[in-house]
């Protein structure tokens, strides 16, 4: 596979030092509380204890009579407390009464009424030997937890099981790292969203995916809002308020734009709002032309090249580890796998390919130019092949795509700075 040269207008970034860049321009988002129903897959932030003893009574675990004493029993009407050789009807989960040494379940008792005309609970053919016996089916308060006991550490990853703990040990809300809301910005007057585009259009391929990509990077999409290519535009939708009526992201992913010709204006816009460039192109292959900056009000800008495979390549880079530090996680490690192709140097560069995983071996895709998404759509993985290239049988440094973040093929680990 061969490599297009370019000159360089000035040394980039590598690709690692671009991750590492966007991973440590950011600190995490100040933690947040949340109800219960919308807590579910954030990052728990402080501990969960129970406010008071789990469960909080002594309760029934059988439908049945709660009783006190040897039998017969006699029968009475939820008194506040069970007397020797008395009887009360119980449901599970219901508060044991004082005084009740045991709960007899309902398949072994039977009712019947004596000569003065009272009700009497006694054992029937069903009943166990040694039924009930003392404390049988009672579950006492503090079973489960103590008060004040830790349930949930910080750090977990909520699911619905915790959710569920949470609400029993009495809490409405829960303490969690937010995630970063990212507003979209896709550009273009020659973009067109639906149908066959006829020549001098193209069909839009980042609105019906990218805020899917977002969301598997741990962000919450926010847009997408449209715009052309004038300069007025782009500096509406990168003020934040204005284009985002549900509140200012803080991050804003932009399409196109990145380049230096009169129609691209992601730097112009930028400085107009007194932001910085943290970044400006990354010695890499392909999205090269990808930009990171950084607005007064503590909001970041992730400029896209326009080209569809160029830009995927620019938000796994960049996007996706500014993200993991706004959310609180570390960065994603480099795994790695074996190469099964030879690929020519590219100097200067990391050339990002879209791979298969087959038999241990990471097989370079075909069908994978900056424009387009086809190598991509069946791949699993991406080569980040250095810039000296890599012959079939040599390890090569790889990351999983966002929607194939588990794979056995991919060895976790450091690869050696050498590489690049």
């Amino acid at each position: 596979m061969h490599c297009e040269l370019r000159p360089s207008r000035h040394p980039s970034p590598t690709w690692p030092e671009a991750r590492q860049l966007a991973f440590d321009c950011a600190v995490p988002l100040a933690p947040v509380d949340v109800p219960l129903r919308l807590a579910a897959g954030h990052t728990l932030t402080r501990d969960v204890a129970a406010l008071q003893k789990l469960p909080h009574y002594d309760s029934s675990a059988m439908d049945g009579w709660a009783i006190n004493g040897d039998g017969p029993w006699r029968l009475t009407n939820h008194e506040p407390f069970l007397y020797p050789g008395s009887a009360s009807v119980i449901a599970t989960g219901g508060q044991v009464p004082s005084g009740a040494q045991s709960i007899l379940r309902k398949e072994s008792g039977r009712i019947h009424q004596n000569a003065g005309g009272g009700l009497l609970l006694r054992l029937n053919d069903s009943a166990k030997e040694g039924e009930p016996g003392p404390g049988q089916h009672i579950r006492p308060a503090g079973e489960e937890a103590a008060a004040g006991e830790v349930l949930i550490r910080a750090g977990t990853i909520l699911n619905p099981g915790h959710i569920a703990l949470a609400a029993v040990a009495g809490h409405d809300s829960l303490q969690v790292q937010p995630r970063p809301v990212v507003g979209i910005v896709l550009t273009g007057s020659e973009v067109v969203t639906a149908g066959v585009p006829d020549p001098g259009q193209v069909r839009d391929t980042f609105g019906p995916q990218l805020g899917t990509v977002i969301a598997m990077l741990g962000g919450t999409p926010a847009g997408p809002v449209r715009i052309g290519d004038t300069y007025t535009e782009w500096l509406t939708a990168l003020g934040g308020s204005k284009a985002f009526p549900g509140g200012t992201p803080d991050v804003t992913i932009t399409t196109g734009g990145t380049g230096r010709s009169e129609t691209d204006h992601f730097r112009a816009a930028v400085a107009a709002l007194g932001g910085r460039l943290l970044l400006d192109g990354i010695a890499m292959r392909p999205g090269h032309p990808a930009v990171l900056a950084a607005l007064p009000d503590g909001r970041f800008v992730v400029g896209l090249p326009g080209n569809p495979l160029a830009a995927m390549m620019a938000l796994t880079t960049i996007g996706a580890p500014l993200l993991e530090a706004l959310g609180g996680r570390q960065l994603s490690a480099v795994g790695q796998s074996t190469s099964a192709a030879d690929i020519d140097p590219c100097p200067g560069r990391t050339r990002l390919i879209p791979c298969r995983f087959i038999e241990g071996l990471a097989f370079p895709a075909s069908h994978t130019g900056p424009g387009m998404m086809r190598g991509l759509a069946r791949a699993d993985g991406v080569m980040a092949v250095p810039p000296g290239g890599v012959q079939s049988g040599e390890p090569v440094p790889v990351l999983p795509l966002p929607w194939t973040q588990s794979n056995e093929t991919i060895v976790v680990g450091a690869v050696p700075k050498t590489s690049f």
